[in-house]
Parts: C-alpha cells; sequence; structure tokens
C-alpha cells in the first residue's frame, strides 16, 4: 500500500519522500537531510518540508475517502519551528475532520532528535464522481 501511495505522486517520489505506515488513523514517513534540498546556511528549504506534509497529509486524505471519490487540497497552513541540518525528518498525518465534503488533516514533522520542526494543517475537498 505505501508504495502505491508514494507511486501514485511522482513529484513526491522524485523529491525522496518515502511513506512507512499508512492507514486512515495514520499516516507516516521521513525526508532525509540533503544538500540540495536546502537553502542558505544548510537549513532544509521549508518548502521540501511543506512538499512532506503535503504528500503525508494527502495520502491521509486519501485513505479517509468515500468509495468512488477523489481529494485536492483547498488550504495548508505551515507553523515552522525549528530548522533542520542533519538527519531525517519524520512526518505524522492524522485526520482532525473526516466530513463528507471536507477532510482536515494535522501533519507534525519532527527531526532526527524528535524535536517538533513544522506543523501543517490542511483542509481537503472531497470530490465525488
Amino acid at each position: 500500500m505505501t508504495d502505491e501511495l508514494i507511486d501514485a505522486m511522482p513529484f513526491a517520489r522524485a523529491l525522496g519522500i518515502g511513506i512507512d505506515s499508512a492507514a486512515p488513523g495514520e499516516v507516516t514517513g521521513r525526508l532525509a537531510w540533503a544538500a540540495d534540498r536546502c537553502t542558505a546556511g544548510g537549513v532544509m528549504h521549508g518548502g521540501a518540508l511543506m512538499a512532506l506534509a503535503d504528500t503525508l497529509g494527502a495520502a491521509c486524505a486519501y485513505l479517509n475517502l468515500p468509495d468512488g471519490a477523489s481529494t485536492t487540497t483547498l488550504e495548508s497552513k505551515t507553523n515552522f519551528m525549528r530548522g533542520v541540518r542533519d538527519g531525517e525528518v519524520r512526518g505524522v498525518a492524522r485526520p482532525l475532520h473526516t466530513g463528507r465534503r471536507f477532510i482536515v488533516v494535522q501533519t507534525d514533522l519532527y527531526d532526527a532528535e524528535d524535536r517538533r520542526v513544522a506543523q501543517v494543517t490542511q483542509t481537503q475537498a472531497v470530490l465525488h464522481g
């Protein structure tokens, strides 16, 4: 299942994002620090972190869809807590609300020392038909 989810998102695969576990109640994944994913000073780029969170959040929303529905991101809000200069970022996405028209997912990102790096809240539309 995790390979199928990441294969459905070629951009995530190109960035090196991995999904470790996937269930409707929780999706986990990771992204390693690399120099080509950084901004000035060797700090992982916020866009790379947001891509990890968006990937995990989208997978979580997808796993909570009713049969025959699809989803798209309507809104994404990111709070950054600290920079990442090495190691790997681990993400955990959990649904906050799974309704008929919207799914809201919160994704927490942690560094190698288990310190929160960022928190992302996404609203996903449920598209029927």
